[in-house]
């Protein structure tokens, strides 16, 4: 590092930033995980130990910065820009694809030559902040050089471009207060004085002042406290509106929009702090500006960042509103755990059907993708009629329930969390997936042996052919087929179905569907005033259980027509559906022999097992994330479950007699 800092020295008038991309390649090449900070320290004693390599250093940095337009970086180096989502995610593939050309007269662009690399913001926020810090007081200290012209106006130009990043702060951040989505979500921003504009009316006052200041006026009396205040009361309306979402729903845009305010009131706060002309800026104050400049600089690209900021708020709404609806998939006590047996069982007929519909529309030999669209309409009004009429199809629990025991595990205080009463919730959720799933075989088995039989006397001919019932055996059988892996399958269309089902309950809330139905005058015509308003309220209310059902019948067909396009051996098999499929074979046979019989049994038992525990994982695994949970209380939690299991395990199938019942949907 040596002989570049006596190159700088040679040159200090030099603007070109050749030298410190050498420089900070030589930082970045000595740096090593057990001590990263070792070349930051070796150049400050290079510094303290060459006075003049200091001075010189401190003056070609400083031409660097005035000689080049600063506003963007304060402004747009991390900080979402005003495009949205779907249009930044799809200009950071193609950056990355193809970057952009730089143009050395900004500041933002000449960084991309310093730092290249997208993981340089890891190896500098590596390095202790005291290394950072005395390697700046060994500049700060260093005297201007010799027979070098000092550079008079370097400390106004930068004032000047903090001014301008400040201001152009305030009116983005103004603007965005003025969003028509902002208002919708927050109507009182139009019943009184909005935050938004008395920010822009208090940082023109400030600003006007400082800029007058550096002209060689006198010093501003007033200063930047009232600009403070209006940033926070902004920020208090974009916590208002996060909390509303929670009850109302949320978009894609209004998030976007959310994180994108989030984010400049931050960092003009930040720059209003730095700007006190009263007191000079404090050092760590200045090293965690830079560090986040470094980050954004890096992460200007990446995507994770984007969506991971963007989707969280989105997500969290989503599988709040599942944690809503999970509520009713568990039952505290013998009634509710009687009405879910009822429930289960009335599915299984409706499965039972379906599955001989499905029967049926294959001996059309339709096209593959008019089969496979016929097919997916015969699942998907299944399970949407199973839905309507209060049923229950017990792997449709485990995208809900999971939600409702995330709400269990997320404390609020950053405190505790009751592992005695999350392990009372789970035992509860354990018994009612179990009578779910009873409920669906005790009725789904016998109505489908009774439909196969049936179709004989009725045409005198089996149902299905014997090959056809020995390839359905085959299907469910665990050692001799996929039968697991395809269960696991079909536990990701669950999953997805509970977040799709999330999704809409979000947009319907949201959107205010029941009020834009109540618009539709020829609903009105056809059914009258009060229907129509019955009609509203149930699709508001009831939207995201549709759409959710509606997409998991079409979402089991794609898997089996996307294997055999791509010659893969894809498919899916539900419990409930292979369970009818294998009583349909069985009566074509006639019977099976114990073994098979068994096989059967064992696979229709892995298929349920497996269709539950992956979509409730995946299910558990996305409303942790979204809630940002880290639990770390498992081997507390597993105690209580080993304790209830010890003192109640008649509780994991039975509820108790004397339990009350409660709203767990609240």
């Amino acid at each position: 590092m040596l002989h570049i800092l006596e190159e700088i020295s040679l040159h200090p008038n030099d603007p070109s930033i050749d030298a410190l991309v050498r420089l900070v390649s030589a930082l970045r090449a000595q740096a090593t995980p057990r001590d990263p900070g070792s070349p930051v320290r070796q150049l400050t004693a290079l510094l303290r130990a060459h006075g003049s390599h200091a001075a010189s250093l401190r003056h070609y940095l400083l031409l660097l910065v005035s000689s080049r337009r600063q506003t963007s970086v304060y402004t747009d180096t991390g900080i979402l820009p005003s495009d949205g989502f779907f249009t930044e995610l799809s200009r950071r593939i193609f950056y990355r694809l193809l970057p952009p050309a730089l143009d050395d007269v900004y500041l933002q662009d000449c960084l991309q030559r310093i730092l290249p690399r997208h993981d340089d913001h890891i190896w500098i926020a590596a390095v202790p902040a005291q290394d950072w810090l005395d390697l700046h007081q060994a500049l700060a200290a260093a005297p201007p050089p010799a027979g070098v012209p000092p550079l008079e106006h370097a400390a106004r130009d930068n004032g000047l471009e903090l001014i301008e990043a400040m201001q152009t702060l305030a009116q983005r951040i103004t603007a965005m207060g003025l969003e028509p989505e902002l208002i919708r979500a927050h109507p009182e921003l139009e019943e009184f004085g909005s935050p938004f504009l008395m920010l822009n009316v208090e940082m023109h006052r400030y600003l006007e002042g400082m800029r007058q200041w550096l002209d060689g006026g006198v010093q501003p009396q007033d200063d930047a406290s009232q600009a403070l205040v209006m940033l926070d009361q902004c920020e208090d309306v974009i916590a208002k509106i996060r909390r509303k979402a929670a009850r109302e729903g949320i978009s894609v845009a209004l998030t976007y929009l959310l994180v994108r305010m989030s984010q400049s009131i931050e960092r003009l706060a930040r720059l209003l702090e730095l700007s006190d002309i009263r007191a000079e800026p404090a050092p760590d104050a200045v090293l965690d500006l830079g560090l986040q400049l470094v980050r954004g600089h890096c992460q200007r690209y990446a995507m994770r960042p984007l969506v991971a900021s963007n989707v969280d708020l989105l997500a969290k709404n989503v599988t709040e509103n599942a944690s809503r609806t999970g509520g009713h998939y568990i039952a505290e006590n013998r009634g509710e755990y009687r009405e879910m047996l009822s429930s289960s069982a009335g599915a299984g007929v409706i499965i039972a059907f379906m599955a001989l519909f499905k029967i049926l529309l294959g001996t059309l030999r339709a096209a593959p993708l008019v089969e496979s669209l016929l097919f997916g309409l015969n699942y998907a009004f299944g399970f949407m009629l199973i839905h309507v009429l209060h049923f229950t199809v017990a792997t449709k629990q485990p995208a809900m329930t999971a939600s409702r025991i995330a709400t269990g595990l997320h404390s609020q205080d950053g405190g505790s969390i009751d592992t005695d009463g999350l392990a009372a919730m789970i035992q509860s959720v354990i018994r009612t997936q179990l009578v779910a799933v009873i409920g669906n075989l005790l009725t789904v088995i016998p109505v489908a042996f009774l439909l196969s039989r049936a179709w004989h006397r009725v045409f005198g001919t089996e149902l299905i052919s014997v090959e056809k019932a020995q390839h359905l055996l085959h299907d469910i059988d665990p050692l001799a087929s996929l039968a697991v892996p395809h269960a696991a399958l079909a536990g990701i269309c669950l999953f997805l179905s509970g977040v799709i089902s999330g999704y809409y309950d979000n947009k319907a809330s949201y959107t205010r569907m029941a009020a834009r139905i109540e618009r539709l005058r020829w609903l009105r015509r056809l059914f009258g005033e009060r229907r129509r308003e019955r009609i509203a309220r149930y699709v508001e209310a009831n939207l995201g259980g549709l759409m959710g059902n509606f997409f998991f019948g079409f979402l089991l067909v794609s898997v089996g027509m996307a294997g055999m396009l791509l010659g893969l051996p894809l498919d899916v098999r539900h419990v409930t559906l292979s369970a009818s499929y294998f009583a349909f074979a069985v009566s074509t046979l006639g019977g099976i022999d114990p073994s098979a019989l068994w096989r059967c049994v064992a696979g229709i038992g892995a298929i349920g097992i497996t269709n539950l525990v992956v979509s409730f994982g995946l299910a558990l695994f996305v409303a942790l994330r979204a809630r940002q949970v880290r639990f770390r209380q498992g081997g507390k939690l597993m105690l209580s479950l080993l304790r209830l299991l010890r003192t109640r395990p008649l509780g994991f199938l039975l509820p108790p007699r004397d339990m009350p019942a409660q709203n767990t949907a609240s």
